[in-house]
């Protein structure tokens, strides 16, 4: 790769990033093989350590940073749990349509074991979270929150 685009590349990082590993990355990016695999990677971790900064040469996210807290199960489960749901009424819209039927069919059925299986592990989250990380936390109950507004939308929409 040419000098010129590996510096190009390494500014995608932020500047507390770049003093600390900027030299050495342009180096690697300069005697390594370069394709689009590896401009994608480059530009999407640039975005990611912008968006999750790392602290102090640590490599790993802090305990209570958005991103960490989000990947805990109890945190990531319920909107798992409410996108299968969303997933499973879109998909039934698709193959028998809108109209409402008489008997609830299995699809229903499903819906309600997600949307109300998802109770105990949301309320599990905001229990052991608010105390801990309470600016995360709200986020990621935010996030939970539109992702259950989600799974309901078609059901009222199409009042199935």
């Amino acid at each position: 790769m040419s000098p010129a685009l590996a510096r190009l590349l390494t500014r995608l990082y932020p500047l507390s990033w770049r003093e600390r590993y900027g030299d050495e990355f342009e180096a690697l990016l300069e005697v390594g093989s370069f394709g689009p695999g590896t401009a994608l990677d480059v530009v999407s971790s640039a975005m990611f350590e912008r968006m999750f900064p790392t602290r102090g040469g640590n490599m790993d996210q802090p305990a209570y940073s958005f991103g960490a807290v989000l990947k805990r199960p109890s945190a990531f489960i319920p909107v798992a749990m409410s996108l299968t749901a969303l997933a499973l009424v879109m998909g039934h819209i698709a193959i028998y349509g809108a109209a409402r039927e008489a008997d609830e069919g299995a699809t229903a059925h499903l819906w309600q074991i997600l949307m109300a299986g998802q109770l105990p592990v949301l309320a599990f989250f905001a229990i052991t979270w608010l105390r801990r990380a309470p600016r995360q936390a709200l986020g990621v109950l935010a996030v939970q929150a539109g992702a259950v507004m989600a799974a309901m939308a078609p059901v009222f929409y199409f009042n199935l």
